[in-house]
Order: C-alpha cells, then structure tokens, then sequence
C-alpha cells in the first residue's frame, strides 16, 4: 500500500524521519511517496493547493497531510474517503478538502479519535507522528476507517475560503497561490482565462503588485523570452505564473502568497 506524505515540517528536523519511523514501525511493508515537506510553515491554503495539484499523478493510496497551525486545539482529525477510492488523512483546517474534490468528492468522513490507533501519549504538538502517522498505517494494513472513529457529515468539515479572480475589460486581479523553489509565482488564473480576455503568446502586459509596476510578455515556455525577461506562462498544473527567465520573480518583486497581483492589458 503506497502512502502519500505532504507537511509543512521541512527536512533540517527530525519530524519527517520520525514520522516514517512510525509507519514503518506498525506496516513495514508500505511504501511511503514523499510529495514535499516544503510547504511554507502554517500555510494551510498553499499545502491544500499542492496536495490537490499532486494528487492525478499519485497512485490509489492513503494521503497523509500535515499543516496543522492549530493543533492542540479542539480542530478535528480527520480520515475521508473520496469517491475514487483514495483516503485522506489530516487536520480538519481545509487541508484535505480540495483533494478529495478532485478524487471525485467526499465519500464518507470519519473522526479521528480511537486511541487504540494512536502513538500515546499523544503529544499536544505532534499530532503528525502520534495521531496522523500510526492512523495511516494501520490503514494501510486494512484496517477500515470506520474503527478509527465516529462518522461525521461531510458538510460539517472546515472548507478554505479559495480566492477569486476578478476579470475585468482591462485588468485581471488575481491572488498568488504559490511561490516555488525557483521563484515562480503561482496564480489563481487559468490560461483559458487568458485567451477569453484576448491575450495570447507576444502580448505584452503590466504587472502591479505592492504599488510597483513590471512589463511582462505572456509565453508559452521559457524559451520564447530572453533570459531576464519577465513571463506570464501555463505552468505544469494550468494555472497562469509569473516567472523570470533564468531569474526569480518572487526575489524580485518580494511576492508571498496571498498577495494580490494586478494584471493589467488593452483589450
């Protein structure tokens, strides 16, 4: 059984290591997908986009997902079903939900509270290794997810308030979702959302983002723009991103997610 492991942990710790310490203690056998542990700290929006955006190219497993600002509180932990037959594992803070959207919606949740499927004592700070982990695992070895707790009404489950793009005639507002190691900027703009306001690869538009002003040419790879050249590109999971070539947009214009960023063009 292939389980699939996204958090916020980073890899300088040991959280990571001891979590996949936990699983394999309790189901040797099962092979563990690190998606990233990248994820900036807290950033339960950007960790639901990835593991959503990851998700098609994952085999039929257990998801574990860990960005967990408030653990420790009275949040939920969580085990769903999607309809496809994936489960999800995590916090309920939204992290899961997107995810099990796009694996064809929520076939049954249940909460996460049997302890007989808890590493105990169950920290007030760890629920990845002594709560999230050793749940996954026992999955993993079939056991179902009604045994880890009661059942819950999908529509009690905490959902993200996803931003919006406002399209206008002449400007496209838009939020940034996501900055890579590279220092590209994600957007929540399709491409189809270009062609339907008239840009195309060659146009030229302006950027506005924290009162300054940037030219960009929209392209379709970096090959069609000279290195330094600012671009509006489809990036590998269809949203529109800003990008540099050979440079980092998010150094340059000091881009965080959740920044709104203006797209301003002539019709």
């Amino acid at each position: 059984m292939f389980i699939m492991f996204l958090t916020d942990f980073g890899l300088e710790d040991d959280f990571v290591g001891t979590c996949h310490g936990v699983i394999k203690g309790i189901a040797p056998d099962a092979e563990i997908i690190d998606i990233t542990h990248g994820i900036s700290p807290h950033s339960v929006l950007e960790g639901a986009l990835v593991l959503a955006n990851t998700l098609p190219y994952m085999p039929v497993g257990i998801h574990v997902a860990v960005v967990d600002p408030g653990v420790g509180t009275d949040r939920r932990g969580l085990v769903l079903e999607s309809a496809d037959g994936r489960i999800l594992v995590g916090p309920d803070n939204g992290l899961l939900l997107p995810a099990a959207e796009r694996a064809g919606g929520v076939a049954a949740a249940h909460e996460l509270t049997n302890r007989r499927y808890a590493v105990e004592p169950v920290s007030r700070t760890f629920h990845g290794r002594d709560l999230f982990s050793p749940a996954a695992a026992h999955l993993a070895l079939g056991v179902p997810p009604e045994q880890l707790g009661p059942a819950l009404d999908p529509a009690s489950l905490v959902r993200l308030d996803l931003p919006e793009p406002y399209i206008g005639t002449s400007r496209i507002r838009a939020t940034i979702l996501y900055v890579d190691r590279f220092g590209n900027i994600q957007l929540n703009v399709r491409r189809t959302t270009l062609e339907e306001v008239g840009l195309s690869p060659g146009d030229q538009v302006e950027l506005e983002l924290g009162g300054d002003r940037y030219y960009a040419i929209v392209a379709r790879t970096f090959a069609d723009a000279r290195r330094g050249d600012i671009i509006l590109y489809e990036d590998a999971y269809r949203n529109v991103a800003v990008a540099i070539s050979g440079g980092s947009a998010a150094a340059t214009f000091s881009a965080q997610a959740g920044q709104e960023l203006r797209i301003n063009f002539t019709s």
